[in-house]
């Protein structure tokens, strides 16, 4: 009976005992994520404490904080980023760490992505096979050239240099004709009242059915 009590006391005693050294190996581990070249913060990085599943992501300005151990070592990955760690020194003596991890940008060479219409090869081949392709010039003139398409281009296409330059010097000679008085209003304009009434009585205006 003796016995059995004193294993009982060691038994808890070293329980107690490992207890207080695995709460003296914790770390509050906290730091900032920045990038090498520009030392910019890197927003939303995975953070793992390397051969577990615990670990943290750090925040909008690269900030984290979790709870390690010494020794442990804690890796860091984002998208665009090479991968980096850092080895948590056993030889610590305080109770909390800080660290500035610097990740360099990293290049990915993706394989070129071809995307068909057609969900499968098979139905591809049998589109290739028996689709209509115009082979006469006048043909694919008419599709080149139609005037919905070509409108639609026309509206769509920006103003070139010359354009561009066509566009100011009229407005600048513009300017310099009517410098010193008052730029006349079309709407007073008898002339172009005239052409309007003579295109009015040419019913120029009707409605063509």
């Amino acid at each position: 009976m003796r016995t059995l009590l004193t294993a009982i006391f060691c038994f808890f005693s070293l329980t107690g005992l490992l207890a207080q050294v695995q709460e003296t190996d914790l770390v509050q581990f906290s730091g900032v994520v920045v990038t090498g070249d520009s030392i910019r913060a890197v927003p939303f990085v995975n953070i793992r404490i390397k051969g577990t599943h615990r670990g943290t992501t750090s925040d909008l300005y690269g900030f984290f904080s979790l709870v390690a151990r010494k020794g442990d070592v804690i890796q860091f990955s984002a998208v665009g980023f090479k991968k980096g760690s850092y080895h948590i020194p056993d030889t610590l003596s305080a109770s909390r760490y800080s660290l500035v991890q610097i990740l360099t940008n990293d290049t990915i060479l993706l394989k070129e992505t071809v995307i068909y219409p057609w969900p499968t090869p098979g139905q591809f081949k049998q589109a290739f096979v028996w689709n209509k392709i115009p082979d006469d010039d006048l043909t694919i003139a008419q599709k080149n050239l139609d005037r919905m398409e070509m409108r639609e281009r026309a509206r769509a296409m920006p103003m070139d240099g010359s354009m561009n330059y066509r566009n100011y010097m009229d407005n600048q000679v513009s300017k310099l004709y009517y410098r010193g008085q008052a730029q006349p209003i079309p709407l007073f304009n008898p002339f172009a009242w005239a052409e309007f009434i003579k295109a009015w009585k040419r019913g120029d205006f009707k409605r063509k059915e």
